[in-house]
């Protein structure tokens, strides 16, 4: 090999290195990997089994959310519903499971629906699938059919499915009647809880959707350029209600994890869950541009958030404090989706 040719190699492995640390997953992974380290140095609780699996079940409801967020997002769009769909759907559930009584009729622990239950627990659950579905459904609709943007649309939707879940609950809390406690509890292999394998499950299910099929490669066109999708003949209202309906399919598994979580649901429980979604989707280095990012990098977005919670817990970080560094954070998470935006200019 001669000197030139040497060069060329070494000149392309260092431009190969420089792409990588470009890489936001990268970026996010090393972050992870050294807060894990300090945090676990400082105090070594951090690193017992059972604070990583809290960890990983604190963000699952706010996780899959991340994934319905990030496909939207690369279609070109975004729900900031989201968090009063998944909580509307819950309290449906609850309606039918308990009759809308504020408290559980049988507070045995033994699961048993109770005199009030007005279903059973399977047909409960299949309809507020069909409610959360159907809310996400129609908020891609109303986007796709008006042509509006995506952010005030889903954010006055927010307001609908809000002020809907208020007059089926009162402004109260209502009981699942223990009917997901045995979701909380159970444990594959007596370890990994099942909250987790679900979450996992759904995000894998979302990278295959976004990268293995024909509706993924279209999404991600039509939130890259959505004329030129339209001109090649991509059906773009379509793809957009589905994703939307997608995203409601999420919103309902969410729902399913927040009751097996609270066994009680409130109106106003959805509150911040699309802001904590955007963020994580956001520092996963989705960007509002549509068509750029990844489903891992959403994942490592959220679980960079949950790691984070998790450490100002662990060291025991006024909790005041906590809202003013998770505001930084958005911030930083913003400017950073910016940076390639930036860098052209």
């Amino acid at each position: 090999m001669n000197k030139r040719s040497g060069d060329s190699v070494a000149l392309k492995q260092r431009q190969s290195i420089k792409e990588l640390f470009r890489d936001q997953r990268v970026i996010l992974l090393i972050l992870i990997i050294v807060i894990a380290v300090v945090v676990g140095l400082i105090n070594n609780r951090f690193f017992a089994m059972k604070n990583v699996l809290a960890i990983f079940q604190e963000i699952s409801v706010g996780g899959l959310l991340t994934m319905a967020m990030a496909m939207q997002l690369l279609n070109g769009g975004l729900d900031l519903s989201m968090g009063n769909i998944m909580v509307f759907a819950g309290c449906v559930m609850s309606m039918l499971l308990t009759g809308g009584s504020q408290y559980a009729s049988d507070i045995s622990g033994n699961g048993s629906l109770g005199a009030n239950a007005l279903v059973s627990l399977p047909v409960a659950i299949l309809i507020g699938f069909a409610v959360a579905i159907g809310c996400g459904a129609l908020n891609g609709w109303i986007v796709a059919k008006s042509k509006c943007m995506p952010l005030i649309i889903t954010l006055a939707m927010g307001n609908v499915y809000y002020g809907a879940a208020l007059m089926l609950t009162g402004g109260q809390y209502l009981s699942f009647n223990l009917q997901f406690e045995p979701l909380r509890i159970l444990e594959i292999a007596g370890v990994i809880p099942m909250t987790l394998i679900i979450f996992i499950g759904m995000v894998i299910v979302a990278w295959l959707l976004i990268n293995r099929t024909k509706y993924g490669r279209r999404a991600v066109a039509i939130g890259g350029n959505e004329e030129n999708a339209r001109l090649s003949g991509i059906k773009v209202d379509r793809y957009k209600i589905i994703t939307y309906a997608i995203g409601g399919l999420y919103y309902g598994i969410a729902s399913i994890l927040y009751a097996s979580r609270l066994d009680s649901v409130t109106a106003g429980g959805g509150a911040n869950y699309a802001l904590t979604a955007l963020t994580g989707a956001i520092i996963g280095g989705v960007t509002f541009d549509g068509g750029k990012g990844t489903i891992i990098g959403a994942f490592f977005g959220v679980l960079f958030m949950g790691l984070i919670a998790n450490a100002m817990n662990i060291l025991n970080i006024d909790s005041y404090l906590q809202i003013s560094i998770s505001g930084v954070i958005v911030v930083i998470a913003v400017v950073i989706s910016n940076m390639d935006n930036l860098r052209r200019k």
